[in-house]
């Protein structure tokens, strides 16, 4: 007889039934949490941050969460490729370091799964006197 005091199996599986998780859930999740850590500038490579650039300048339109973020979901394990932008003066390796353990913390409280890699990929590094899409102004005055 089972022990009714005994918690859940962790997993997605259960004698219950099973819980399906979208690919885009695990993204999304990943993108936010990367978004939180102090260093990260924006996510996704130059032309994925110039279409959401021009997609948030459309009324009603909205900055996709699971932007510079590719996702691999299983039925028991994750994992996830991250670009990244970081601001310059931010260490990198500690910027990737909270970056994993917020991406890992975030998908595997939410979701259950076991986060098997975090991959991050620095694509451009952000300075003070680039524009919000990390290329250089163009010096003009308006």
């Amino acid at each position: 007889m089972p022990d009714p005091t005994a918690l859940p199996k962790p997993g997605l599986a259960t004698d219950q039934g099973q819980t399906a998780i979208a690919d885009v859930v695990v993204q999304k999740i990943a993108g936010l949490a990367t978004r939180e850590v102090p260093g990260v500038h924006a996510l996704g490579g130059g032309a994925a941050r110039a279409f959401s650039a021009i997609r948030e300048r459309v009324p009603g339109a909205t900055a996709s969460a699971g932007q510079g973020v590719s996702v691999e979901v299983g039925e028991k394990q994750a994992a996830v490729d991250l670009q990244v932008v970081v601001e310059y003066g931010a260490s990198i390796a500690d910027v990737s370091r909270l970056i994993r353990r917020g991406v890992i913390t975030g998908v595997e409280h939410m979701t259950g799964l076991e986060v098997v890699e975090v991959n991050v990929a620095v694509t451009d590094l952000h300075l003070p006197e680039d524009g919000e899409d990390g290329a250089a102004e163009s010096g003009r005055v308006e």
